[in-house]
């Protein structure tokens, strides 16, 4: 065990780290956390709604969910171009890179005004990573050339031909793919994406979306740098449910960020579903166990945990760790077995404050007061896993304490 621990922490640890500092995949995981912002104002609204529904008096603020989440796939366009030229040190492109993705992604997405909510809304959101990574590309090997470095031109001028060019090349050859062959690139990307997103609305796919990041997470790398992965396919996923239910349907697709994370289920306390542990360390024996699960009981109730995954600590840490990837795939199989069996709501709706307390946000997510009850049993679940491990901790944690003492 302890080979397999100084393995995981001296490095695969480092060796993912190193992985997800790499320019174009943390150009991907900065994008896909810079949008948050216009997830969340889509999530406010929704929420809005649902409080309207009971109170119809109340304005309609469905145009702002519209022009936030409904055109996230072109600020993700923007967003990818703006941070690929970032992460690659091409200051001077980091604006006009951005602004050029949207440009090819209106020619990608065939945008009119009849298309324009349906081909920009989050069902084109990997057309949109799709068009920036491309741009950034064309981009970042035309900066690589220091076309007129030296040159005695002007620099405004100079800057002025080094973005004319880049542009004519990327709208050139998407104007060739889209105009001149009529080849549905939009189609295509979408197409390229869907198996991703199919295998992902499967149990194993939920399974692995789940413990993946967990597992990471337990080596101390953010899960933050899978929401490149995860996003797209959140989303995607949501908005085929809201879809469907505004058709007149039932939402199907149990794999969402609702799912995951709002409803506070599968991240019950955070990411490893650490609820459970703090509040056996607020009755531990030992005292620093004590004090520091007293200490990190607010913010785990909001379902806030690095306190207790790096105080605790759960990193590294290989009695912590079996429970917390345990609980990663008990959480995503409780959860789609109830929904499946229609035993709890599927979120149809954006929510994504994931930050409100279970069971209130549970309630709130799926609109359903079964989730007060599905939440208890889970937690009780959670529990009985982390028990065993955290009174072998514990037991060492007090044979400290009182060699300390003598």
């Amino acid at each position: 065990m302890n080979g397999i621990m100084n393995w995981l922490e001296n490095s695969f640890a480092p060796a993912m780290k190193e992985l997800f500092a790499r320019p174009w995949i943390a150009a991907v995981s900065a994008t896909m956390q810079k949008i948050i912002p216009y997830i969340l104002t889509g999530s406010v609204i929704y929420f809005y709604n649902v409080i309207q529904s009971f109170v119809p008096v109340l304005p309609d603020l469905s145009a702002i969910a519209n022009y936030s989440f409904g055109l996230i796939t072109l600020i993700v366009a923007f967003m990818m171009g703006n941070q690929c030229m970032e992460k690659l040190n091409h200051p001077e492109y980091i604006t006009i890179c951005g602004i050029t993705s949207v440009c090819v992604l209106f020619m990608v997405a065939n945008v009119t005004p009849d298309a324009l909510m349906g081909n920009l809304g989050p069902s084109g959101i990997a057309c949109g990573m799709i068009v920036g990574l491309f741009t950034s590309l064309v981009f970042h090997l035309w900066g690589n050339l220091n076309f007129l470095k030296d040159s005695s031109i002007p620099d405004f001028v100079t800057s002025w031909i080094n973005a004319i060019i880049p542009n004519l090349i990327v709208l050139g050859i998407t104007m060739v793919l889209t105009q001149v062959l009529n080849f549905d690139l939009y189609a295509a990307f979408v197409a390229l994406f869907m198996p991703v997103s199919a295998i992902a609305q499967t149990l194993p796919g939920f399974i692995l979306i789940c413990f993946v990041p967990a597992f990471f997470y337990t080596l101390g790398v953010s899960s933050w740098a899978f929401g490149a992965i995860t996003t797209p396919l959140f989303l995607m996923g949501i908005q085929a449910n809201i879809d469907a239910v505004a058709a007149g349907g039932v939402a199907t697709n149990i794999v969402t960020s609702e799912s995951t994370f709002t409803l506070a289920f599968v991240t019950m306390g955070g990411m490893c579903a650490t609820l459970g542990l703090n509040v056996l360390m607020c009755f531990s024996k030992s005292k620093q166990l004590k004090t520091l699960g007293n200490i990190m009981i607010a913010p785990s109730i909001f379902n806030i945990n690095e306190p207790v995954m790096f105080g605790a600590p759960v990193v590294f840490n290989p009695l912590l760790m079996l429970p917390a990837w345990i609980n990663s795939v008990i959480g995503p199989v409780y959860v789609w077995v109830i929904m499946r069996l229609g035993l709890l709501n599927i979120p149809s709706k954006l929510i994504q404050v994931g930050q409100i307390p279970a069971p209130i946000c549970s309630v709130m997510v799926t609109e359903d007061m079964r989730a007060l009850l599905w939440w208890a049993v889970l937690f009780v679940i959670y529990l009985v896993v982390w028990y065993p491990f955290f009174k072998a901790y514990e037991k060492q944690k007090l044979e400290e304490e009182n060699a300390a003492q003598k």
